[in-house]
């Protein structure tokens, strides 16, 4: 399902460290932990059938098996809900994979089809419940037919199966993705970016994928609810999510009294939510100018109170690269 999470990931495991984590970190197979993931290749993943419909798959990669290029295909599917017949899908994705192998001539030297691992990463709010192998779609029958009942199964790895004390003990930025994709405080998100700076100190490009994933997941969230300036650095990151957490619970505790005095009626309750993220993003573009600049003059506080949201949404866009307060709000503020 095309949706903002599953852009979102496909996005991060663009990366082959990511990759990498998921197998180590996710896969309960020392064989498979055993592989040189330096060798990992990112191969198309978008295939057209024998009859011209074109179906495509998340993310496919290959990662090189022993001394020779024997690959080891992963064919990872990305999914934010459940889908009963997903083992249909992912038996449809592995077929189309072989088929254009065999069209590119990447068979083994022998003729026989390299191994696949079908995944499907889901980070839905239900545990899944759908069956993981083709043939439980289809009920037995007696006798011959029996025989032919397709047999297809695919690796599910379900983020709600796991606990945050588990993924907390994971040196592994795959599990450092499944946290931050939880509903957890802003000191949480916090600590987390501590580590992904810490982990990712000498790979500025890993850094940067981070923060614009991380960026958009909090947006996205319904659980977290703040708006945040275009940042594409880890350490900006945490000094902006830093700054905000005073306007985050501002904003929680600006909503329930807004909830709370609307009595039910929609308007008002709106009004209420709308005045309180103005408040927040007020509040918040206040102490960024004052980190960047020391002080605030009283006209610029008395136009920050005055703007609306959208406006203040641009201010927050420009504060971290601006030299001057100038530059935002012109001379003298005006």
């Amino acid at each position: 399902m095309a949706n903002d999470h599953d852009a979102g990931y496909r996005f991060l495991f663009s990366a082959p460290e990511l990759v990498r984590d998921l197998i180590i970190g996710f896969v309960p197979d020392e064989w498979l932990r055993s592989l040189d993931y330096s060798t990992l290749e990112k191969v198309p993943g978008s295939y057209v059938s024998e009859d011209l419909r074109s179906r495509a798959d998340d993310i496919v990669w290959r990662v090189r098996v022993g001394g020779e290029w024997v690959y080891l295909y992963l064919l990872i599917e990305f999914q934010s809900s459940v889908d009963k017949y997903m083992a249909l899908r992912m038996m449809v994705y592995v077929g189309l994979l072989y088929q254009d192998l065999i069209r590119r001539g990447e068979v083994l030297a022998d003729g026989r089809l390299p191994p696949v691992l079908p995944i499907v990463l889901y980070n839905g709010s239900q545990r899944w419940s759908a069956v993981t192998d083709i043939g439980s779609l289809i009920p037995p029958v007696p006798g011959l037919l029996e025989q032919f009942r397709p047999r297809l199964q695919y690796l599910l790895i379900d983020e709600n199966a796991y606990t945050d004390s588990e993924l907390a003990s994971l040196r592994n930025l795959v599990a450092a993705v499944f946290r931050i994709e939880r509903p957890v405080s802003p000191s949480a998100i916090g600590a987390l970016l501590g580590l992904l700076d810490e982990w990712l100190v000498e790979r500025p490009d890993l850094r940067r994928m981070f923060a614009v994933w991380i960026r958009a997941t909090l947006m996205r969230k319904a659980e977290y609810r703040i708006l945040l300036p275009r940042i594409d650095d880890l350490q900006e990151m945490k000094l902006m999510l830093a700054d905000r957490l005073e306007e985050w619970a501002h904003a929680y505790k600006a909503e329930g009294k807004a909830e709370g005095k609307a009595e039910g009626k929609a308007e008002g309750k709106a009004e209420g939510k709308a005045e309180g993220k103005a408040e927040g993003e007020a509040l918040a573009l206040q102490k960024l100018l004052r980190r960047r600049f020391a002080t605030v003059p009283a006209h610029v506080v008395a136009k920050i109170s005055a703007a609306s949201i959208e406006q203040l949404d641009t201010w927050l866009d420009q504060v971290l690269d601006a030299r001057s307060l100038d530059e935002i709000f012109g001379p003298d503020g005006s």
